[in-house]
């Protein structure tokens, strides 16, 4: 690129280190978060929230707050790679950020992506969706070789699909942990991303979302792997673990978790069928994993 971006990655979690890495490439990029951590380039929130571009991976239900409390609005560009649906008021995150920053200042990454293999520079390709096609063409541009980024507008599409896949992904850990089959999985997988896109297009996302990268990509990806940590949820709910056994094991935020609790309560005020995630909101609060697919079956 000619002139080199200067950038500020919001959270140092796995996700947040992955996305520095991928982004040092191209841009003149550091790294910050809540608390001090011993890696390059680590900077103070202050210093952080002084660079043009922004990228966020804040666990979603933390979302509001740290933008309440560390947010000081300057004319930054943000894109959002975080995922979910805040679980007190059911909002997806761009109608969080939309309270602090205009939209045209903001785009929102999705796609298969695990953090490991992007750290390892092995090779994806990701969607930076925004009302603004110049500012989603800018974060897509300055993906590094080993990244193909694509540009889309369906902000709300793409919202949905990063944050139902972990849905999906902890039913598929289940379908894996009970040794239900290949065919099982494909089934729930296949069946999830249909119940994925009955609840986007319910909130006007566009149906074409839901088979690219974004939708069928990331769900294809996080509902069959150990390297999804609401994989691994559903690999424990089929063991007989308490989520809180299993969150304890897992030592990172399994964002499925918020997000099924947001999704059963959206469910009901709006009166939509998403039977996957009320079947892993049950599991979650004690059922049978074998009670669940039985039910979801019949």
């Amino acid at each position: 690129m000619s002139s080199r971006l200067k950038v500020a990655v919001i959270g140092a979690g796995k996700w947040g280190r992955a996305l520095y890495h991928a982004y040092s490439i191209n841009c003149d990029t550091v790294i910050s978060s809540r608390h001090t951590r011993d890696i390059p380039n680590f900077v103070s929130i202050k210093e952080a929230l002084k660079r043009e571009y922004l990228i966020v991976t804040i666990p979603a239900q933390f979302v509001r707050e740290w933008l309440r409390d560390n947010f000081v609005d300057d004319g930054q560009k943000i894109l959002v790679a975080s995922k979910g649906i805040e679980i007190a008021t059911g909002d997806l995150l761009n109608e969080i950020f939309s309270e602090f920053v205009p939209n045209d200042r903001l785009a929102f990454l999705s796609g298969p992506s695990f953090a490991k293999e992007v750290i390892e520079s092995l090779p994806t390709a990701l969607v930076v969706s925004s009302t603004n096609s110049s500012l989603a063409s800018t974060y897509a541009k300055a993906l590094p070789p080993f990244i193909k980024g694509y540009v889309d507008s369906d902000v709300v599409g793409a919202e949905v699909g990063g944050a139902y896949k972990n849905v999906i992904a902890i039913a598929g850990g289940v379908c894996d942990g009970l040794n239900l089959g290949n065919n099982a999985r494909a089934a729930m997988i296949s069946r999830g991303l249909v119940e994925m896109a009955r609840f986007g297009l319910h909130f006007g996302a566009k149906e074409r979302t839901f088979l690219s990268l974004g939708g069928a990509g990331d769900l294809f990806l996080s509902a069959s792997s150990k390297l999804s940590r609401n994989y691994r949820v559903g690999l424990g709910l089929a063991d007989g673990k308490s989520i809180d056994e299993i969150l304890k094991d897992i030592k990172e935020v399994a964002e499925g978790v918020g997000t099924t609790k947001a999704l059963y309560a959206i469910a009901k005020r709006e009166n939509l069928y998403l039977p996957i995630a009320n079947e892993v909101y049950h599991m979650l609060h004690g059922k049978n994993p074998k009670e669940s697919l039985r039910d979801l079956l019949s």
